[in-house]
């Protein structure tokens, strides 16, 4: 039987590297995600899970897999799994940190991007209905240079962000639970503010924490009201950090100039409200979508994997 069960294809450096280490794995091969039913009726004998995001591994998938001994998530999160329980049950769990930093960073920078200077909705008209040419006042944007960005989250994506939009020329705040060091303020040129400030003084607000209880739904519309009518949102962390519904009512009501989401909170639904708001832009979930990360986090995988087996060191246990 196999010892490693994938429960989505993965890059094919994965697979290559389980098979020179003569370890034996299946891979679901089904259409879309993977049911909870499916996972449970293919891991009795397995040792090894390596799941992406979007599997839910639970107590009932845990308890049907009594020889395992890693839960390796294709992914920096990991709020899909018990990861308590699966302590519980002295089963390892890892994730992929670090390695889509420069992904997720690019995305989110991009999407700032395209939100003040309307290139999507540009490129939405001239699919449509067209221009009739140049002129002064005509789809107008806003530059970044001269603009305040909060970054809400300075971690490895939180910094790599704040050094590319120092270069447009922004003025970089940021606020999380502890302050940054003094060194890593001084390499993102970033300045500490509480939640409430950054709020008020960001022009671009950037989402880039991790999901927690004390995060969930941290957006909300007491927040939102902080915010400056001509102020943009932009989240590529994870979709319940925000309250989606008073999103929604802010841009509905123009108290926010716009927003861009690549995460959602009933992922991968998104209320169909926000598919008709041009100042809106919708990803699907693409934030450390690149070749470059996809294939760093399959190595990590499985490189834990082949280390659970063979009882030697796993790298980046979370729990």
């Amino acid at each position: 039987m196999a010892k490693v069960y994938l429960s989505a294809k993965l890059p094919t450096v994965a697979t290559n590297l389980l098979q020179e280490a003569g370890i034996g794995f299946a891979v679901y091969d089904g259409d879309g995600l993977i049911t909870t039913d499916e996972l449970i009726s293919h891991i009795h004998d397995c040792q090894v899970l390596i799941t992406p995001l979007s599997t839910q591994v639970n107590k009932a998938v845990i308890d049907a897999a009594p020889q395992l001994k890693l839960i390796a998530n294709f992914g920096a999160g990991f709020n899909n799994i018990d990861v308590k329980y699966a302590r519980e049950r002295g089963i390892d769990v890892t994730n992929t940190p670090f390695v889509s930093s420069t992904a997720t960073a690019e995305v989110a920078c991009g999407l700032m991007i395209a939100l003040m200077r309307r290139i999507v909705e540009g490129d939405h008209r001239m699919r449509t209905i067209g221009f009739t040419g140049w002129a002064p006042l005509f789809f107008l944007g806003s530059e970044l240079a001269g603009k305040t960005l909060g970054i809400v989250g300075l971690g490895s994506i939180g910094q790599a962000v704040a050094k590319r939009m120092h270069a447009f020329n922004m003025k970089i705040i940021y606020t999380q639970r502890h302050q940054a060091s003094p060194a890593v303020e001084a390499a993102c040129s970033a300045d500490y503010v509480s939640l409430d400030e950054l709020f008020k003084q960001a022009d671009v607000i950037t989402l880039h924490c991790p999901l927690t209880d004390e995060t969930h739904h941290m957006i909300d519309s007491a927040q939102l009201a902080k915010m400056k009518k001509t102020a943009v949102l932009i989240n590529c962390a994870r979709g319940p950090v925000i309250n989606e519904a008073a999103v929604l009512t802010a841009l509905q009501k123009k108290d926010i100039a716009g927003a861009a989401l690549d995460v959602y909170e009933q992922e991968p639904e998104v209320d169909d409200q926000y598919k008709k708001l041009s100042n809106v832009i919708l990803t699907p979930h693409i934030g450390n979508a690149s070749i470059e990360a996809r294939n760093a986090m399959g190595k990590i995988v499985a490189n834990n994997a082949i280390a659970a087996i063979k009882g030697t060191a796993i790298k980046y246990i979370i729990n």
